[in-house]
This record gives structure tokens, sequence and C-alpha cells, in this order.
């Protein structure tokens, strides 16, 4: 057995308290090591699953520590960059949230120091790892839906009331579109492998500098999509590719263990076949599938390429809402 990819974390954010650092305790071929927090008392819930955990009180110190192989930022989007880079100059391996720049250009440095470095580094960009996207985008690209012509993603849920999530505030990266449009805009690239020729809509409410409510819509080279992300909507979560043979419905795709157990329907004709997807954390699976590319090689399914393009994307809807908007 191989020595575990021995992992740290910089911040103690709610999210990585809640999901991740239990993922990475829990996958196989990880060790959990230590984190990065000045607030003790944001520590003591990590402690609680993983009592020999290390606290470091500065960010720096924990980079500089030869005991960890890996890093994982789930710091506000605006800083991703900036530790990213200093992770990798400090020669760990790098899982960064998403999105992982604020901007396309921003991955070139990004991709200029994995290369040079050696070491691996990519955008935690779980869903890709989760079968149910696997599935699909296998029946997808095996013919069962005949020829895509059209693509419909939502995803949403309101937190009008919480003024001070770093998602509300612009000096932080804030909004709906940098936050959960990297799902919607990233599961149809990955599904289809292409790009948009053109953005041909949208129509973006803002809220205090960020995007709250976003109804895009584009062409691609060999079919059409509309995808609505926003911050003010009751919870929702789907994405349907449509074919002139068949239809292929997620639903849950982008967080099943927190919104409903992920389902895919087939449907060809009057025939309707459904798989489910109960008790699978994609978190895990994600930090598995990291372990296994940085021990072994093993192919990866989300590059630093394929979040640059997720960023191109955003880069060109908000460059087109702000013409729409005058």
């Amino acid at each position: 057995m191989s020595d575990p990819i021995r992992w740290g974390i910089l911040g103690a954010s709610a999210f990585a308290r809640r999901d991740m650092a239990p993922a990475i305790h829990a996958a196989r071929g990880a060790e959990l090591v230590a984190l990065a927090t000045s607030a003790a008392a944001k520590a003591e819930p990590f402690q609680a699953f993983c009592p020999g955990l290390q606290v470091f009180e500065d960010y720096d110190a924990m980079l500089a520590d030869p005991g960890i192989d890996a890093v994982y930022i789930p710091l506000p989007n605006h800083l991703h960059v900036e530790w990213s880079l200093k992770a990798l100059a400090a020669g760990k391996h790098v899982l960064c949230e998403k999105p992982m720049a604020m901007a396309a250009d921003e991955y070139a440095p990004l991709i200029a120091a994995r290369d040079s470095s050696g070491l691996f580094a990519t955008e935690a960009y779980m869903i890709v790892n989760h079968p149910q996207w696997q599935r699909a985008r296998t029946l997808l690209r095996d013919g069962a839906i005949g020829k895509l012509i059209h693509v419909e993603g939502v995803f949403g849920y309101n937190n009008a009331t919480d003024t001070g999530n770093v998602r509300n505030r612009p000096e932080t990266g804030g909004g709906g579109i940098p936050d959960i449009g990297v799902y919607t805009y990233g599961a149809t690239r990955w599904m289809t492998g292409e790009e948009p020729d053109a953005i041909t809509h949208t129509d973006v409410d803002f809220e205090n500098g960020v995007d709250v409510v976003a109804r895009v819509s584009a062409r691609f080279p060999s079919f059409t999509a509309h995808w609505v992300n926003s911050m003010r909507t009751h919870p929702v979560q789907d994405m349907t590719f449509v074919g002139d043979a068949g239809v292929i419905r997620l639903t849950a795709p982008f967080n099943p263990a927190r919104f409903a157990t992920a389902r895919l329907e087939l449907h060809q004709g009057s025939v309707i076949t459904e798989e489910r997807f109960p008790g699978v954390d994609h978190y895990v699976l994600q930090v598995e599938a990291f372990t296994a590319h940085v021990r072994d090689g093993a192919p990866y399914p989300w590059t630093l390429e394929d979040a640059r393009g997720t960023q191109a994307m955003i880069d060109a809807i908000f460059d087109k809402a702000r013409n729409d908007n005058g």
C-alpha cells in the first residue's frame, strides 16, 4: 500500500467543515493532517472528527510544512489565484474551489506554474466524478438520444436574507454566475465537448453589484442552450439534454447529498428508463480521483484548461450583459 497523500486545508470555511474536510478524511489514499485558520474556535469542529489534525494560525506556515503533500483551497473567490500560486510555489498539489479564477486570462499563470512545477493543480469541479454525470455523458456520446438539439439547465437557491454571505458581496467575487453558473455552463461543455459560438441572449438582475438572477442563452456548433441561475429562487436543480430521438434528464445534478437523490431519466419514445444513484458522495470521489492521478497518473476528468473554458464563457456572458444593459 502506498503512503497516503497528506492534505492540508487553507481556511476553515463552512463548506470545508461540512463537506470537503470529511470527504478528505474518508477518501481512500488520502489523509487529512492540517488546517490553517487564525480562529481556534473554527478549528474545533474539524478536530471533532479528525482529532490528530494539526492547526496552523498562519497560511504561509502551513504551506511551508514538508509533511503536507496537497492543499485544498476553499477561500473566497478573489483569493483563489493568489493562494493556488503560493501553494504550487511551496511544492504542494492544489485542489481549489470553483471558480478558480475570476477571468479567463488569470488561468495563464496557474497553467504555467502547474507545468513548470510538475505538480497537479485543478478546480474542485466535483460533478464530473459523479456516476450520474459519467453515465449521462456516455449515453449522449453513444447516441442514446440521437442528435443533440437543445440543452436546458436551471440551478437556484435563495440567500437574499444572508446579506453578509460572500456570494452577496462584490468585493469577494460574489454572484450567482461565479457560484453556480459554473455548473450549468461547465456541465454543458463537459457533456458535449463543444464551446459556444455565441452568447445570444442575457437577462441579468443585479443587486449590490452582484448578479442574483441570470437568464442566458447560447448557440453552440451543433445545438442551442438556455440556463437560469439564481440566488433569489426556491431551491431548484435540473439539467435536460434534448435530442431528435430522445431526452436525458438529470435531477439533483449538482449537490444530490443536500438536495435529493440523483436520478437519470432516459426518454426514448414512450419508454422512460430511470437510474438512481443514492448514497454517492462526489466529494469523496473527487479526492480519490485526485489522489489516483497524483500517485499513478490516472486520468482526471477536469483540467485547468476545462475550467478556463467555462470562465471564458462567463466573461462573455458578463460582457454581453453589460452591453445589453447599456
